[in-house]
């Protein structure tokens, strides 16, 4: 069993205000106390939850996959809550922390929702940090937790380096279901009395830092006397090297070719998938969808710019996107249709809901149901979705560019390759608005909306390059893109409710109700179709899309 918490947490600094510049921080002090609290808003009550010795051994990849990404994966004793926890960041000061029992090997469950990160490489103990903690407890006046404010006193020692550190912070973590604007309350106290806002997000990402320089004099001595090459020492090094400070991340320079700007859209896409995976596996809402997408992402992104990526390395990558995609939509599609199906009956006035329509909706639901969570878990933990993720790391590190159009200008390759796509939006579009009514018409419907989200997906890619313009342009695709995502939309709920009519009158009972709502979905496809035209002429700015 794993137990999750989410932690809405600051770090601070403890600084002497008597010390030089060059020494601010103060040292690691037994008998450093806390600024008087009581006067915070809200705050009636500060309680001494006594001091607690707390010692975790902190595992990563040998060259710090984890944290890299700012996880945290340890085992630690002592404390209220002894075991294996793995922190997951979630926005800047929060993290869900997932706990399980202590035991000599890793949970299985966390194992899972490090695997994308991990994959084939061994989990080694990177870190021992020991920590003295002294825990007050702000309680308001009917003894509810508003925050934990910890003085930790934190020895830390690089494994199996032997390099150490130690320092002194405050860690304030915000009580459950609290407003984050205590923290602001706090902090100013906390100031007041010296203390500063730490640069670093986690105690880890600070070790990491601090025993850098004295694990890189170390492994350079040993390289000295194994006789190896300054040259090997400098590799091993850099494959140890910390990662840099949490911060304000800065505003990437634009790109200067074609192929950088391709390159740096790519490695956002593959990145949300490594980064939704743990995302997938605990379930949390719209995970799967945003997989699925950044896997259409790449696979379109591929097909557009094959001027500028050689499309027979990227071919076969598509073709395990298209089906990482599938599985992904293997149940999804069906509940996207029965909450439709669920919504649109239930706003069926009384008179017209005829027979036991829920119920029957209840029985096809269960009877189409798609995979289950255990299939999609198989997939996730498959060699096969392993390998497309090295293989799309090595696509990022070793990219197959075609130096004819990667290495000019982005500006005129990138719009090149958008009006391409509008250009063959644009037949089917019209393929669409000449079809014949009926099938035909919703076939021409449909791959016009996938002709809309290539355009939008190519004109993403463009942004970094041309700003607003394209960005104003991605929107307007969107538009497009919802209109003819409502019309399918209504296609395959027409043809479910067909099928469950069919069955209704085979049990027996009535089918009037399936027959109103067909008659509704076809309602809204008519009205998408009306709407269409109007809509094609205003997004497209006319026979072409204005990005510069």
């Amino acid at each position: 069993m794993v137990a999750v918490v989410r932690e809405t947490e600051r770090k601070y600094e403890i600084y002497d205000a008597k010390a030089t510049k060059e020494a601010k921080v103060a040292e690691v002090a037994e008998d450093h106390e806390l600024p008087d609290l009581t006067d915070v808003p809200g705050v009636a009550t500060v309680a001494d939850q006594g001091v607690h010795r707390l010692d975790a051994l902190y595992y990563d990849t040998e060259d710090q996959r984890l944290a890299t990404d700012g996880i945290t994966l340890r085992r630690r004793t002592g404390g209220k809550d002894p075991g294996w926890h793995l922190k997951l960041p979630v926005a800047p000061g929060v993290r869900d922390e997932i706990q399980a029992p202590p035991r000599d090997e890793l949970p299985r469950a966390l194992a899972g929702l490090i695997r994308s990160r991990v994959r084939g490489q061994e989990l080694r103990p990177l870190m021992r940090l020991r920590s003295r903690r002294d825990i007050r407890h702000l309680l308001d006046t009917e003894g509810a937790l508003l925050a934990e404010v910890a003085v930790d006193q934190v020895h830390a020692e690089r494994q199996p380096a032997g390099a150490t550190t130690a320092w002194t912070e405050i860690e304030v973590e915000l009580g459950e279901g609290q407003d984050p604007t205590l923290l602001d309350a706090i902090e100013q106290r906390l100031t007041a009395a010296g203390a500063r806002r730490a640069s670093a997000a986690a105690k880890l990402e600070r070790a990491l830092a601090e025993t850098a320089e004295t694990a890189e004099t170390a492994e350079t001595a040993e390289t000295a006397e194994t006789a190896e090459t300054a040259e090997t020492a400098e590799t091993a090094d850099g494959k140890r090297k910390a990662p840099r400070p949490a911060g304000k991340p800065k505003k990437p320079r634009p790109p200067k070719t074609a192929g950088e700007a391709v390159l740096r859209y790519l490695r956002r896409q593959v990145r949300a998938l490594v980064e939704l995976d743990p995302a997938v596996r605990r379930d949390l809402p719209d995970s799967v969808h945003q997989m699925r997408v950044a896997t259409r992402r790449l696979r379109s992104c591929f097909r557009s710019y094959d001027d500028v990526l050689d499309p027979s390395a990227t071919a076969p990558l598509g073709t395990e996107l298209q089906w990482l995609a599938a599985e992904l939509g293997v149940g999804r599609d069906h509940e996207v249709l029965m909450y439709r199906l669920y919504a649109h009956a239930d706003e069926l006035p009384r008179e017209l809901r005829i027979g036991p329509v829920r119920g029957r909706l209840r029985t096809f639901d269960r009877s189409r149901r798609g995979g289950s969570r255990r299939q999609l878990i198989a997939v996730l933990d498959s060699r096969r979705y392993l390998s497309l993720l090295d293989a799309l790391d090595t696509l990022l590190t070793e990219p197959p560019l075609r130096s004819q159009d990667a290495e000019r200008p982005p500006e005129e390759v990138l719009d090149k390759a958008v009006r391409r796509d509008v250009d063959r939006l644009a037949a089917r579009i019209e393929a669409a608005l000449a079809a014949d009514p009926g099938t035909a018409r919703d076939e021409a419907t449909h791959n016009a909306r996938k002709a809309a989200k290539r355009t939008r997906y190519a004109a993403e890619t463009a942004q970094e390059v041309f700003g607003k313009p394209a960005r104003k342009f991605v929107n307007r695709m969107i538009r497009l893109q919802d209109l003819l995502g409502e019309h399918q939309d209504s296609v395959v709920a027409r043809s479910a409710l067909r099928e469950i009519a069919v069955q209704a009158q085979d049990a027996g009972e009535p089918s009037f109700s399936y027959g109103v709502l067909h008659q509704r979905e076809a309602q809204v496809a008519a009205e998408c179709e009306a709407k269409l035209p109007d809509l094609w002429r205003e997004v497209s700015s006319g026979d072409r899309p204005e990005l510069r």
